[in-house]
C-alpha cells in the first residue's frame, strides 16, 4: 500500500488456489473502481481513499469471491487465490489493458508464444520448437542444434534477445547453434520484420524475445521435473527446476542434462561431391552429442523496486557429421561405425557462460529499467591433424577456437508526458573482444564496441486507434587484427627464384560505421478485428567475417575471402497485419514488402584457392515480399482446426547474381492441425490428440551453386494428457510423439546438411513426462 497525500493505492496479486500460477485477465471490481490483473497476476487500484472497501473478484472458470479491505497507510498486498468452478460465470467487460490487448494496441507484428505452447510443441532445440509459428523456420545443424530464420533471413540479421539481454555467441557461423536452455521458459515474443529501432543493429529482419519469466508469489515453493526420450537418436533428457520467495526475496534454479547418439536419416548413402558414402544402419555418422546446462537466480521485489540476478551455463560437445568436414574421411582410422554414441573427431564443443542483472524503478511519472550482462562464449573446433596444400601436419586436433567476451548495458525510461502519450526512451552499449585460437584460419581476431539512443512514443488518439511513432541512431566500431600464417607458403617469383613466406591473412584495421533507424505504425481495433500497419527501417553492421575472413572453411569444403569494403545493410519494410478473432473462429493475414539497398551475401566465383573454388562477400539490391496467413476455429465440441501458410519471394536487382534470389530461401509451405480432446478415459484425464500435417512446395528459385529441393509432406501426432495414478496434488503430464509418421525422405531448403546431401529426420518416436509440484 502506497501513501500519497490523502489517496491509496490498492495492490494485489491473484493465482489459481491449485496450481498457484498466476491468473491473467482477472476481473477487479469495487465501488467506482477497477482493475484487470496482468501477465504476472498483479493488480492495482489507484486514488482510493481511505476507509473499508469491498472488491468483487471473478475470473471465467473459477468461482468468484468477495473481499473487504480496510484501506489506511499500513494495508498490506493482497493475496488472492481462486478456486476452479464446474460452473461457468457470466462474462464481466471491464475497461482493462491485459498483455493481449497491449499486444493489440502496437502497431509492430508480433507474435506472443505461451508458456502452454512451449511445452506441448518441444522439440530437440528451441528454435525447432518455435517452427510452427507462420513465418519462423530454422538452419538445422544436427538433431540437437539450429539458428533462428524469420521470414527467410537468419544468422546475425535475427536478433535473440534474453532477459533484456541480446545473446552474443558465433551466430555467425554456419554450423554453430544457438546455445540456450529451452527448458524453463514461459514467454517469448516474437517481433518480424524490422526492429532496429529497440533492438539494435543484428534486428534487421526480426526479434526472437526471450522475457523473464514472472515473480513467484509470496511464500510460495514449486517446481517440476521434466524426463524425455526419443528412439531415432537414443536420446535421454533431464531437466528439474525449482522456484521460491520468502517475502520480498526470491530465487529460481534449474539443472539440464541431455545425451544423444547417432540419428537416423531415411536413407543408406549419401552423395557428396561426386563421393558415395554409405550409412550404417541409416545412422547419420558421428552426429552424436552431450548437453549440461545450469541456471540460478535470486532478487527482491517490493512496490516501487525490484532486481534480478541470472546466472546460467551452457555447455555442449556434438560431433560434426564426419562427411561433412572435407573428403579427408575417406582415409581416416577412425571406425564411426563403432558406436552410435561416439563422439569422434570432427567435433566442437561450446561453453556460454552469461550473468545478466535486470532491475526496474517504479517513480512517480517515470519506470527506469537496467539491463546489464556479461557472456563469455568459447567455442573449439577439432578435426583430424590432416596437410593442406602447403600446410604441413598440424601439431594437434585445435583446428579453430574463438573466444568472445560481451559487456551489454541497456537504461530505458518510461514516461507519459502528456495525456495519452506512452514515451520511451533509452541507450544501448555493447563491447565485445574476440579473441582466436588453432591452426586454421578464418576470421581475424576483434573487438566491436556499439552504442544506440532511441525514443518513440504510443499515442491513444482514441481507445481503438493507436499510432506509434520513434527514431534511433546508432555508432559502431570494429577492430581487427592482424594474422600470418604459421607455416610458409611458396611464391614464384618473376625472376624464376621461389620464396618461402608466411601469407597475411588479415591485417590491422579500424572501420566505423552509424546510421539511422526510424518507424512508424497505426494500430485500429474494430470490434473483433485489429488492423496494423508498419514501415520501418533498419541497418546492420557486417560481421568481421563478412569484412575480413580470408581461409578454407572445410565445413562447407570452400575458400570464403571477405571484403573490407562492405556496407552497412539497410533495409526498408512495409508491414500489415489484419487479424479477425471470435469465441470460436479467428483468420488472420499479415503481408510484407521489403527492401535491401545493400543486402550482403557470399558469392561463389570462377577462381579457385589450391582446389578449392573461392567464395567471396559481396552486396547487392534486393527485392523481397510475401507473408503468413493463418485461420483457426472450434466450431465443433472438442476439436480445434488450425491452419497456416507462409510465402516470401526474394530477387537481386544488382550485383553478380542480378534477377537471382538469395541463399537459404524458403518455399512455399502450409501447416494443418487437428486437436481432438477426449473424455476422461481410465486414469487418463482429459487426453488431446494432435496431427500436423506440413505440406511444402518445391524450391526452384535458388542461387547457385545451390541446388533445388523438391516439395513434400510430413505428418506428426502427438498425444498429450494428464494422469493421477497417486492422487498427487498435481498429475503427472504426458507427452507421446511420433514425428515423421510415413518415415519420409525429404529436404529441407533452409537446413545447412541440405548441401551435401543429407535428408531431414527419420521416423522418431518420443515419450516426456513432466511432474510438477
Amino acid at each position: 500500500m502506497v501513501f500519497a497525500h490523502d489517496s491509496f493505492q490498492i495492490k494485489g496479486t491473484i493465482a489459481d488456489a491449485k496450481t498457484l500460477q498466476p491468473l491473467e485477465g482477472v476481473n477487479i471490481i469495487g465501488e467506482n473502481q477497477y482493475s484487470i490483473s496482468s501477465a504476472t497476476g498483479t493488480f492495482t487500484l489507484n486514488n482510493v481513499s481511505k476507509g473499508t472497501y469491498c472488491l468483487t473478484i471473478s475470473h471465467l472458470g473459477y468461482t468468484s469471491q468477495t473481499i473487504c479491505i480496510e484501506v489506511g497507510p499500513n494495508t498490506e498486498v493482497l493475496e488472492v487465490f481462486l478456486e476452479e468452478s464446474t460452473t461457468a460465470l457470466q462474462e464481466v467487460e471491464v475497461n482493462g489493458k491485459s498483455k493481449k490487448r497491449m499486444n493489440k494496441e502496437s502497431p509492430v507484428v508480433s507474435e506472443l508464444v505461451s508458456k502452454e505452447f512451449l511445452a506441448n510443441n518441444r522439440e530437440n532445440s528451441l528454435m525447432q520448437t518455435l517452427s510452427k509459428i507462420p513465418g519462423v523456420s530454422t538452419i538445422n545443424i544436427g538433431s540437437g542444434q539450429s539458428k533462428p530464420v524469420i521470414r527467410g533471413l537468419g544468422f546475425n540479421r535475427v536478433a535473440v534477445v534474453q532477459n533484456g539481454v541480446k545473446h552474443e555467441a558465433q551466430q555467425w557461423g554456419n554450423d554453430h547453434g544457438l546455445e540456450i536452455d529451452q527448458y524453463g521458459i514461459e514467454n517469448i515474443k516474437i517481433v518480424k520484420g524490422p526492429a532496429s529501432l529497440v533492438y539494435g543493429s543484428d534486428a534487421i529482419a526480426g526479434v526472437v524475445d526471450i522475457q523473464s519469466n514472472p515473480i513467484p508469489f509470496k511464500h510460495s515453493f514449486s517446481g517440476d521435473v521434466n524426463l524425455l526420450g526419443e528412439s531415432n537418436n537414443d536420446l535421454l533428457s533431464i531437466s528439474a527446476g525449482v522456484e521460491g520467495r520468502s517475502h520480498n526475496w526470491f530465487y529460481r534454479g534449474r539443472l539440464t542434462y541431455r545425451d544423444y547418439g547417432d540419428y537416423k536419416v531415411p536413407t543408406d548413402k549419401i552423395n557428396y561431391e561426386n563421393y558415395v558414402f554409405t550409412l550404417h544402419e541409416n545412422n547419420l555418422r558421428n552426429t552424436a552429442g552431450k548437453e549440461a546446462n545450469g541456471s540460478l537466480s535470486f532478487g527482491y521485489v517490493s512496490d516501487r523496486f525490484t532486481t534480478e540476478t541470472t546466472i546460467s551455463n551452457v555447455n555442449s560437445k556434438n560431433g560434426f557429421f564426419a562427411n561433412a568436414h572435407g573428403l579427408e574421411v575417406r582415409t581416416s582410422s577412425i571406425d564411426y561405425d563403432r558406436s552410435n554414441r561416439d563422439i569422434d573427431l570432427p567435433y566442437h564443443k561450446v561453453n556460454h557462460f552469461k550473468v545478466t542483472n535486470n532491475t526496474s524503478i517504479d517513480l512517480d511519472n517515470h519506470t527506469i529499467q537496467l539491463d546489464l550482462g556479461f557472456q563469455n562464449n568459447i567455442r573449439e573446433e577439432h578435426s583430424e591433424p590432416t596437410p593442406h596444400g602447403y600446410m604441413p601436419t598440424p601439431p594437434n586436433t585445435k583446428e579453430r577456437g574463438f573466444h568472445k567476451n560481451t559487456f551489454s548495458l541497456n537504461v530505458k525510461d518510461a514516461f507519459e508526458p502528456f495525456n495519452k502519450h506512452h514515451v520511451v526512451a533509452g541507450v544501448n552499449l555493447e563491447f565485445q573482444d574476440n579473441s582466436i585460437s588453432g591452426w586454421g584460419f578464418l576470421i581475424p581476431e576483434y573487438t566491436r564496441f556499439t552504442v544506440g539512443a532511441f525514443a518513440f512514443d504510443q499515442y491513444e488518439i482514441h481507445s481503438d486507434l493507436h499510432l506509434l511513432a520513434g527514431v534511433r541512431y546508432d555508432y559502431g566500431q570494429i577492430n581487427s587484427k592482424s594474422y600470418s600464417d604459421w607455416y610458409p607458403s611458396t611464391i614464384n617469383n618473376p625472376n624464376g627464384t621461389t620464396s618461402y613466406v608466411y601469407l597475411q591473412r588479415a591485417q590491422d584495421k579500424t572501420l566505423d560505421f552509424g546510421n539511422v533507424s526510424a518507424s512508424v505504425g497505426l494500430s485500429y481495433i474494430l470490434n473483433n478485428t485489429t488492423f496494423k500497419i508498419n514501415a520501418g527501417k533498419s541497418f546492420r553492421m557486417p560481421l568481421p567475417n563478412e569484412l575480413a575472413s580470408d581461409g578454407v572453411n572445410y565445413h562447407m569444403y570452400r575458400y570464403e575471402q571477405g571484403n573490407l569494403d562492405l556496407d552497412p545493410e539497410e533495409s526498408y519494410q512495409l508491414d500489415i497485419d489484419i487479424d479477425h478473432t471470435t469465441k470460436d473462429f479467428s483468420v488472420g493475414i499479415s503481408p510484407f514488402v521489403n527492401v535491401f539497398e545493400n543486402f550482403i551475401y557470399l558469392n561463389p566465383t570462377s577462381n579457385y584457392y589450391e582446389t578449392l573454388q573461392i567464395y567471396e562477400y559481396t552486396q547487392s539490391k534486393v527485392f523481397r515480399a510475401g507473408g503468413e496467413l493463418r485461420a483457426s476455429t472450434s466450431i465443433i465440441n472438442n476439436l480445434q482446426l488450425d491452419a497456416s501458410a507462409e510465402y516470401v519471394y526474394s530477387r537481386q536487382t544488382s550485383g553478380p547474381k542480378e534477377g537471382f534470389t538469395i541463399p537459404f530461401s524458403p518455399p512455399l509451405s502450409g501447416l494443418f492441425s487437428a486437436r481432438y480432446q477426449f473424455k476422461d478415459v481410465l486414469f487418463f484425464k482429459e487426453p488431446q490428440l494432435t496431427a500436423d500435417y506440413r505440406i511444402t512446395a518445391a524450391q526452384d528459385e535458388i542461387v547457385p551453386p545451390e541446388e533445388q529441393t523438391d516439395g513434400y509432406q510430413v505428418l506428426n501426432m502427438s498425444l498429450l494428457t494428464d494422469i493421477n495414478l497417486f492422487k498427487a496434488k498435481q498429475p503427472l503430464e504426458l507427452k507421446f510423439k511420433l514425428n515423421n509418421v510415413f518415415d519420409t525422405k525429404y529436404f529441407d531448403h533452409t537446413s545447412f546438411y541440405r548441401l551435401i546431401d543429407v535428408p531431414e529426420t527419420g521416423r522418431n518416436i518420443s515419450i516426456a513426462l513432466t511432474q510438477t509440484f
